[in-house]
């Protein structure tokens, strides 16, 4: 079963959305807020598991917000999703950065946001086709570009290296674990150690990591 809150300032998509996922068996609690500062609040007070986050609200930001919320004494945390009508890069790489699990556009057919609601809060990350085509290109070094691996991936076993790059590739744990010949809690240990020493808080951001650092590149096999 999963609680979502909803965070939009417009009050017919917020009713709206909110509406479909009370709707649909599994969701139990839904949340609304309409500004940023009530989202943190809520948050706080209601621990969902997952927050549906607009990026532009009254007062503080959506991405503002879903940072103080990540920041929150919560266990488990909750998965953030911004979901959005700007397909902007400077907006989609700051929700990465601040531990989004996803980015979804608000044009995203209801049973598909749905299935995309479920796969998050399930563990897995999930962004938009757009979205990932932009990431791609991003990522992509230009011809004769030196690519430089941070510091911190220094810190990182060579097994946990070979993780962080099938986890930056998709690869589910399940797939990992099978890759790597290995258990899944095993996967989950290293998965653990990764996060800690590299100070991140979700799966987006490890990918992120993967792609700036050069430990994986787009086409790769």
């Amino acid at each position: 079963m999963t609680s979502v809150l909803v965070v939009d300032d417009q009050d017919l998509i917020r009713a709206g959305v909110a509406a479909l996922v009370r709707a649909t068996p599994g969701f139990t609690t839904v949340t609304e807020a309409a500004d940023g500062e009530e989202a943190v609040t809520l948050a706080e007070r209601h621990r969902p598991d997952v927050v549906l986050m607009d990026v532009r609200l009254p007062g503080i930001s959506g991405l503002t917000a879903a940072e103080r919320i990540l920041a929150l004494d919560l266990a488990p945390p909750p998965r953030v999703v911004v979901l959005t009508t700007f397909d902007v890069d400077e907006y989609v790489y700051d929700a990465l950065r601040i531990g989004a699990c996803g980015y979804l556009l608000k044009d995203t057919p209801p049973q598909r946001l749905l299935g995309a609601i479920a796969t998050i809060a399930g563990g897995d990350a999930l962004f938009a086709p757009t979205v990932v085509r932009r990431l791609i290109e991003a990522f992509t070094p230009r011809p004769g570009a030196a690519l430089r691996r941070p510091e911190q991936l220094a810190q990182l076993t060579a097994r946990e290296l070979d993780v962080l790059s099938l986890v930056a590739r998709g690869l589910t744990n399940d797939e990992i674990a099978a890759e790597l010949f290995l258990s899944d809690g095993t996967v989950k240990t290293h998965l653990h150690r990764i996060m800690s020493k590299l100070d991140l808080r979700s799966r987006a951001q490890a990918v992120v990591v993967a792609y700036e650092s050069g430990l994986v590149v787009p086409g790769s096999a």
